[in-house]
């Protein structure tokens, strides 16, 4: 099984509900790393070419940057969590990568907006093998 790892940032703000409680508006210079997993490799050595994962990467955070999450769909009607970014961010690069040939699939991606301050959303397999 290969491996590589692409990792982007963005600068957006967002308030989380915590309890029912609204924190208040703040800010984070955000850091995503997207692991790639797949069993081989295409005729000229790649997994994935980070060039084209880093482009997906930025057309997926665009929307955010420099802008309130908590204005931005889908974080407009869901707590923008780290763990709901990471999720979402997941969700369409998988997407994404779907449409390409090869391989290869998110094994994970990781959203850190502090330091020391990581969430990441796993790949899951149900019982039948099935990925989600």
């Amino acid at each position: 099984m290969f491996e590589i790892e692409v990792q982007s940032e963005f600068c957006a703000a967002h308030a989380l509900q915590i309890g029912g409680v609204r924190e208040t508006l703040h800010g984070h210079n955000w850091r995503t790393v997207a692991t790639l997993q797949g069993p081989s490799l295409d005729s000229d050595g790649l997994l994935c070419d980070f060039h084209t994962v880093q482009e997906l990467l930025h057309a997926i955070l665009a929307p955010f940057n420099n802008r309130s999450l908590n204005d931005a769909p889908p974080f407009d009607r869901l707590n923008p969590s780290a763990e709901n970014v990471a999720r979402h961010i997941h969700a369409e690069l998988s997407s994404r990568l779907a449409g390409l040939p090869g391989d290869v699939r998110v094994a994970s991606v990781s959203v850190t907006e502090a330091p020391g301050c990581r969430a990441t959303y796993h790949t899951t397999h149900d019982h039948g093998g099935t990925t989600r």
